[in-house]
């Protein structure tokens, strides 16, 4: 298993509850209103790790088409 698909689920849940705890206490200008595209980035960014560490398939590389002339 990737360890960033192991990952995701804890960092996310961990991000919104700092999000939720800082809407909470009431002591920053912001809300989870204004604060909620934060899991949207993180989910974003750990989707892009995931591609980015994913070895190619079979039939993915150059030259595997059936593209015939």
């Amino acid at each position: 298993m990737n360890i960033m698909c192991a990952v995701r689920g804890p960092i996310l849940m961990i991000t919104l509850g700092v999000l939720l705890a800082i809407d909470q206490a009431g002591t920053a200008n912001f809300g989870f209103g204004r604060t909620w595209p934060v899991l949207l980035i993180v989910f974003g960014l750990f989707k892009l790790a995931e591609r980015a560490g994913a070895a190619p398939g079979p039939g993915t590389g150059a030259g595997t088409g059936t593209n015939r002339a």
